[in-house]
This record gives C-alpha cells, sequence and structure tokens, in this order.
C-alpha cells in the first residue's frame, strides 16, 4: 500500500499468476452450478399432507363409532322401556297327538318308495296380555331322528293369535311313491313297533301391539323325541267251507252230519284304526334369521 492510502499496483506476473493466466498453466473458465432438487423440503412438504390425511381419517372413525354407540344406547333404552312395559314372553308349541294312518314301503333294494300319511296336533299358546303374534302359512315336515329321512310335508295356513288365546293347530303330512335311501330307510322305518320321528313347522311371525306391528322374522318350531307306532297290518281273511261236527246220538239212531250255518265274515277284512300316540312334547321355538344364502 502506498503513503497516500491506495493499494500499491501489482506485478504483471503476479497479476497473471492470479487470474490462472501464467506461464505453464491454462485459465480457468467460470463453471454455473447445477441445480438439484432440495430432497429434504420436499420430504418434509409431503410429510405434512400425510398427517393432514391421518387427522381426517382418524375424526371420521372417531365420529363413525360415536354415531354407532349413540344408537346402541338408544336401542338398549327403547328395548329396555318395551320390555318393562309388556313384558314379552315367547309363544309356546306343544304336540298332543301323533298317529299313523297309513304306512308302506316298497321292498325295492335300490330305489324304495315311501307312501304315508301321518296326523298331528299342536297347541299353540300365546301368553302375553298385550302382543298379538301374526303367523304366515306354516310349512309342516316330519322325518325320523335317527338320519333324517323325510316322511313327507303340508301347509298350514296362517292365523293372528291374539293375546292370552290357546289355538289348536292340525296338520296331515303325508307322501306319495317318495323316494328314500334304502339304507336309512330300513334301519328307520319299522313295520312293527315304534320309532321315533321329528317335527318343524316353520313360517315368518311379527308381532302387533295396538297399532304399530314389527316386521316379521322367520321362526321353526322344533318338535322330536315323538315315538310313533306303523297302523296293524288287516287280519287274513276266513276261508268259507263246511265244518264237520259229530253228534252223540240215541241208540240204533245214525250219525248225522250237520253243516253248519255260512260264516258271516267277510271276504275283506277291514283295518282297524290306529290308536292315536299321545306324546305331549314341548316343541322349541327357534328363530331363524338368513343372510344372503345361509339361514341360522
Amino acid at each position: 500500500m502506498s503513503s497516500n492510502g491506495k493499494p500499491n499496483p501489482q506485478p504483471p506476473a503476479a497479476a497473471a499468476a492470479t487470474n490462472g493466466a501464467g506461464a505453464g498453466g491454462a485459465p480457468k473458465m467460470y463453471q454455473r452450478p447445477i441445480y438439484r432438487p432440495q430432497g429434504p423440503a420436499k420430504g418434509r412438504r409431503g410429510g405434512g399432507g400425510r398427517s393432514s390425511c391421518r387427522f381426517s381419517c382418524c375424526c371420521c372413525f372417531f365420529w363413525a363409532v360415536l354415531v354407532v354407540l349413540l344408537l346402541a344406547l338408544v336401542a338398549a333404552v327403547a328395548g329396555g322401556a318395551f320390555y318393562l312395559l309388556y313384558r314379552p314372553h315367547r309363544p309356546a308349541f306343544t304336540l298332543s297327538v301323533a298317529r299313523v294312518n297309513k304306512l308302506s314301503l316298497s321292498s325295492s333294494a335300490t330305489a324304495p318308495a315311501l307312501t304315508d300319511s301321518i296326523d298331528f296336533t299342536l297347541t299353540a299358546k300365546n301368553p302375553n296380555k298385550k302382543l298379538v303374534y301374526l303367523y304366515d302359512d306354516f310349512t309342516v315336515t316330519a322325518a325320523t331322528a335317527a338320519n333324517a329321512v323325510p316322511l313327507g310335508e303340508a301347509t298350514v295356513p296362517g292365523f293372528a293369535h291374539e293375546a292370552n288365546n290357546i289355538t289348536v293347530i292340525k296338520a296331515t303330512v303325508s307322501a306319495a311313491a317318495l323316494g328314500v335311501d334304502p339304507t336309512a330307510a330300513s334301519s328307520d322305518i319299522k313295520k312293527s313297533g315304534t320309532f321315533a320321528i321329528t317335527l318343524d313347522l316353520e313360517t315368518k311371525a311379527g308381532v302387533r301391539v295396538g297399532g304399530l306391528r314389527t316386521k316379521k322374522i322367520g321362526i321353526q318350531v322344533h318338535c322330536d323325541g315323538i315315538k310313533v307306532s306303523a297302523p296293524a297290518p288287516a287280519p287274513a281273511p276266513a276261508k268259507k267251507g263246511v265244518k264237520l261236527t259229530t253228534a252223540k246220538a240215541p241208540a240204533k239212531a245214525p250219525a248225522v252230519v250237520e253243516a253248519p250255518a255260512p260264516s258271516t265274515a267277510a271276504d275283506d277284512a277291514t283295518t282297524s284304526p290306529p290308536a292315536a300316540t299321545t306324546v305331549a312334547r314341548v316343541c322349541q321355538v327357534r328363530i331363524r334369521v338368513k343372510i344372503w344364502k345361509w339361514t341360522f
């Protein structure tokens, strides 16, 4: 630096060395910096978006759970009030009579055919004081208890079961030349003695309380432990003929052969009506819920 405060001029050699233009060295070129996106900054922006999305999902889930809990609480309060006010009870079904009128199983070893007719009498009781049950038509089916060999079906018209009312239901389950499994049928169906069967009634039932009616749901009435017996076979017809009898006669009198009066028995004897089986079985009432293709 000079005495007047100005910087001293550099010599040419020093200036050339400073600019990279000295002897033996190439001049340095200016290079523009390459732009590179900042990864961490972009990551921070993306992280903030994901946090906002998570917060929105948590809020939606919280409100959905809260709504479900409130609905469940309202339903529980309404159900409790309904129970305290009406004291509902299930209907009761009792099977009182089961009678086999006809039973015939062909002797085919591969495809036996079953023909039968069975009478059933049930008693339905509504123990409620204010509830009325509304039944659709009943589908009645019977089967053997061991291997579930079908014995036929029937239909009973539906009815309105008033409060504190007892209704008698009668149904005749029958089958005509119904194909059954030969092994199961020969094992379950006995032409002499008793065998066990089951009875099922399926329908839809609703409840009426004053002017309010509920939606009908499926129910099943299941009766088991029923013992029935086949009707007794017809006795063989009596043969017509002459009966020879020897009577003691006084001395010197010839023996007399008398033909008895013709028998009054008919050639084709009729079968006596089968005796009814009094069972008095309490049946179970089950609720049938159908979800898509499955019924529970």
